[in-house]
């Protein structure tokens, strides 16, 4: 089939190159002329694992364009709008100026018989919104929302988990059921479970999954703030519940908690949408699960601290990542960042690296000090704090990096060392909820 993507960010430039693995073709199209360049020549504007690879072949074989005209998408049969929606300046609402501005671009081109596809996460209602106005040109209107991880993006779009359509009803709803199961055929005849809906329920779908992973996270994190006041090992406590089917043990890492561009600003999203349908008390946990979130980057600062005496000005400090988490250099909303960050304007004198998002995090924040090699950030530091669970600071030989910092003290942001490994090498260890 011929394909459209429009918006060539994280979700709409992986999207582009995994259809065309799929054997469609596909062109993406964003206003970002330095980005459509770099994926012109095959070079992602991104960390993410396994896309260089479909780029390079998706433009080798022909199947694979980019273009910051849209004009260059008019002969496509399907315009999936993969645009971002970031938090709206000044509030907890998603901002819908790129979603909005993409489909005016589109409508002027739309012919019968064509498929627009949201991707973007949106407030509830938004498809609806969007419906009249792309009928009114004989197309018509899906809604399927991605749930991409950062990481494991292109297998997640080649191999889905799930899919969901949201689609209207009545004949217009079984021909876009239609041209989605030809577009995802491959994951359809491999038997993905396949949701059928309307659009209210697709736009819902992908905020809840959010909303109950972030929760299921700050959970674990309450449990930790419990466990470090009556010494409890918060470790063992998630892998006891783990136990139980109904609970399961993914996403009960307690740690510095999450970030990134999808969750923080999801939740808040979802929290003001329904304060605007008038059910906010429905999602006000919400709020508790986004400051519990916020307090455990507190707290790894006051470990941080305390570790140098409390004397931030006379000490140096190695931060061991700066992405929101491994395998990706997304720095937006990411803890390690911001802990970096928020040491620094205390006065301490923090060395930051990370394998990937150095440059984007020096990018935000040129005052910090950074590194690509985590020996330089390691030596002669008072006190070390791994925030990102990169598997290179995971393998760190206690005994070997002993030998690089003035005092040996770590904060285990993540609580992914082992406690008595770093102990017997001398180390003072501190983890989130560990005693």
């Amino acid at each position: 089939m011929k394909l459209s993507v429009i918006g060539c960010g994280y979700l709409g430039a992986v999207h582009a190159a995994s259809m065309t693995s799929l054997g469609h073709d596909v062109v993406g199209i964003d206003v970002d002329e330095s980005k459509i360049a770099s994926l012109r020549a095959g070079r992602a504007p991104f960390f993410e694992p396994g896309l260089s690879a479909i780029l390079e072949s998706g433009l080798a074989s022909g199947r694979l364009a980019f273009s910051t005209d849209i004009a260059e998408a008019a002969d496509a049969d399907v315009h999936f709008i993969a645009v971002g929606t970031p938090q709206r300046r000044g509030a907890y609402a998603a901002d819908l100026t790129y979603v909005d501005a993409a489909v005016a671009a589109l409508v002027p081109m739309l012919r019968p018989g064509v498929l627009v596809v949201g991707k973007s996460t949106v407030p509830i209602g938004t498809a609806a919104g969007l419906a009249d106005q792309i009928r009114e040109t004989g197309a018509e209107l899906a809604w399927n929302p991605e749930f991409l991880r950062e990481g494991f993006a292109v297998q997640d779009t080649v191999t889905p988990d799930r899919l969901v359509y949201g689609v209207p009803e009545g004949e217009s709803g079984v021909a876009a059921r239609a041209t989605l199961d030809r577009v995802y055929r491959d994951a359809v005849a491999a038997g993905t479970p396949v949701v059928v809906t309307d659009y209210a329920t697709a736009e819902l779908v992908k905020v809840a999954a959010n909303a109950f992973l972030a929760t299921k996270i700050s959970f674990i994190n309450a449990m930790a703030e419990i466990s470090e006041v009556v010494g409890a090992d918060v470790t063992h406590l998630a892998d006891a519940i783990g136990h139980d089917a109904r609970i399961g043990r993914r996403f009960l890492n307690a740690g510095v908690g999450f970030g990134g561009g999808c969750l923080p600003k999801d939740i808040r999203a979802f929290v003001a949408r329904a304060e605007e349908l008038g059910r906010g008390e429905s999602v006000a946990f919400l709020t508790q699960v986004d400051a519990i979130n916020r307090r455990r980057r507190d707290r790894v600062v006051e470990l941080a601290l305390a570790a140098v005496g409390g004397e931030p000005h006379r000490a140096r400090v190695a931060v061991l990542g700066l992405a929101f988490k491994p395998d990706s250099d997304d720095v937006r909303d990411s803890p390690a960042l911001d802990v970096a960050v928020r040491l620094h304007g205390l006065g301490v004198d923090v060395v930051a690296t990370d394998p990937e998002a150095v440059p984007n995090a020096r990018r935000l924040h040129p005052q910090l000090s950074f590194t690509a090699a985590p020996e330089d950030a390691l030596q002669g530091a008072d006190a070390v704090v791994l925030v990102t669970e990169w598997p290179e600071y995971r393998a760190l030989d206690p005994v070997i990096v002993g030998g690089l910092v003035r005092n040996r003290t770590i904060i285990d942001g993540r609580n992914v060392l082992d406690p008595a490994a770093w102990r017997a090498a001398g180390w003072t260890y501190r983890g989130m909820g560990r005693p």
